[in-house]
């Protein structure tokens, strides 16, 4: 595959943009899963006498915490921190921040109402920096962009945000679940062969090829996974089907964003009317797994343990956990 899409990631950066905002506005709400690791207990900020909900402890009085993203206001729920403004998002965040400012899509959230909310933080991740920084700084606001692009990033982050919240022992456990997780997953599949892998990211309409320097890229490698597209600096390329097949993976994966049910149509109606997937290994040997959208979106986020276990059972069938 080396030196294949030289050309194609010219055009890359564009083409990147224009899937990030389909992507963003119908299915990231926040750049994550639905998560299922909900914090249960519920403490959101209130200043309402006698309804038995806790305030703010002391270490939380100075920090007024706006997260933009669902990923983000997950880990901030399981670092125990109060926050003054989230996502707004059809995906169910936790309880606690019932009474959180909703501040509009993690794409394009209402600046004027994030400033209004007097934060002393507001969380973004990268991906979406391009895109809002210099919007932010236009308006005075001095937000930070979490790299939540590979699960070692994500851990980084989770171990800062715990030092400088005074929550280092919730960040600590939580950076040891994921190091915990893929250990077992590796003792559990040791001498057994990595297979070649390829990753489909399709959202309505189009598709593109995920290397491994994307999240779900990155998953893969984790576990030991060899993505056939090797020589990419970037996230994602395009998809040429006859360079595709010269890497002919063992596995494939189709990542399904946006409106997953519409995107695994398509892939399917792809893959019966393109006469070269039915020779590609993959096919033949019926390793094509469609990825469940609840837990492997764009960037890292709290179900990543969960990501890791189905993600094992796809690259490793005969895995002894």
């Amino acid at each position: 595959m080396k030196g294949r899409y030289t050309m194609l990631e010219k055009t890359q950066r564009v083409k990147l943009i224009a899937i990030g905002l389909t992507l963003c506005i119908l299915f990231i709400a926040g750049c994550s899963s639905n998560g299922v690791k909900e914090n249960e207990s519920v403490n959101p900020p209130s200043n309402t006498a006698g309804n038995n909900i806790a305030t703010p402890s002391l270490d939380d009085v100075d920090y007024r915490i706006v997260s933009t993203t669902v990923a983000i206001t997950e880990i901030l729920a399981e670092l125990d921190l109060n926050v003054v403004g989230i996502p707004s998002t059809a995906k169910s965040l936790p309880e606690r921040y019932s009474e959180a400012v909703k501040i509009g899509n993690p794409m394009s959230p209402d600046m004027e109402l994030v400033k209004s909310l007097k934060a002393t933080h507001v969380l973004s991740v990268t991906t979406l920096q391009h895109d809002l920084e210099d919007t932010f700084k236009g308006l005075g606001i001095e937000a930070r962009f979490l790299d939540f692009t590979s699960i070692e990033d994500m851990k980084n982050e989770i171990t800062k945000l715990g030092a400088e919240f005074n929550r280092v022992e919730q960040a600590r456990t939580l950076v040891a679940s994921y190091d915990k997780k893929i250990d077992d997953i590796k003792a559990d599949v040791a001498g057994q062969q990595a297979p070649s892998v390829l990753i489909l990211m399709g959202i309505p309409g189009s598709y593109l090829v995920a290397t491994e320097n994307s999240y779900i890229g990155d998953l893969v490698k984790q576990l030991g996974g060899a993505n056939i597209v090797t020589d990419s600096k970037v996230e994602f390329v395009s998809a040429n089907t006859e360079y595709l097949h010269q890497g002919n993976p063992d596995v494939i994966l189709r990542a399904a964003h946006g409106m997953p049910e519409e995107v695994i149509e398509m892939f399917d109606a792809e893959f019966k009317q393109n006469d070269i997937w039915k020779h590609f290994n993959a096919v033949k040997d019926e390793r094509v797994y469609d990825l469940p959208e609840d837990f492997f979106g764009t960037t890292g986020n709290l179900a990543a343990d969960e990501a890791l276990d189905i993600l094992a059972e796809m690259l490793y069938p005969d895995r002894k956990g």
